[in-house]
């Protein structure tokens, strides 16, 4: 069973990195299982509780932030109200309607949707979309920071 255990952390913890870059794989919180999955293989020793209470705060961050970079670049980019919320809204329905890439096609397509409709023309809503598009290479770059940590502290705890 601990063979099992410590395997199946280490797939976690691999898969959480491809689910940095995958936005349908939950990267974070995968990662984050595999510090459970070997905490549990070695009988709660590798991780104080307060190391691991601290890392599912900082997953769940991750997960919440993951939605919200993207809209803050659009508005650090000059979006309107209308282009953030189109960004918001944009991201599930992108994912829910064209999986995997939707969640940033959705988020790009629902800014500059949301800027038509608040009057802004063409290349004032391009700009709002363009800040989606980078918010999201940011959200994708904490993740992978991450879960590369995530990748580290279980590799070193396991030797």
């Amino acid at each position: 069973m601990t063979v099992l255990l410590i395997i199946t952390g280490l797939l976690l913890a691999i898969a959480g990195i491809v689910g940095c870059i995958l936005p349908f794989i939950p990267g974070p919180p995968l990662s984050f299982l595999s510090l459970l999955a070997l905490s549990w293989a070695h009988q709660w020793e590798p991780f104080s509780v307060r190391f691991l209470i601290i890392m599912g705060l900082v997953t769940v961050l991750l997960t919440v932030l993951d939605y919200l970079i993207p809209a803050g670049g659009a508005k650090k980019y000059g979006a309107s109200k209308a282009g953030i919320w189109g960004s918001l809204l944009g991201m599930p329905l992108g994912l829910f309607f064209f999986p995997p890439w939707g969640i940033l096609f959705g988020g790009i397509a629902g800014a500059f949707l949301g800027e038509l409709i608040a009057g802004k023309k063409g290349n004032a809503a391009l700009r709002a979309s363009w800040g989606v598009f980078i918010g999201y290479v940011a959200s994708m770059a904490l993740k992978l920071a991450f879960s590369t940590i995530v990748l580290f502290f279980y590799i070193k705890e396991l030797f």
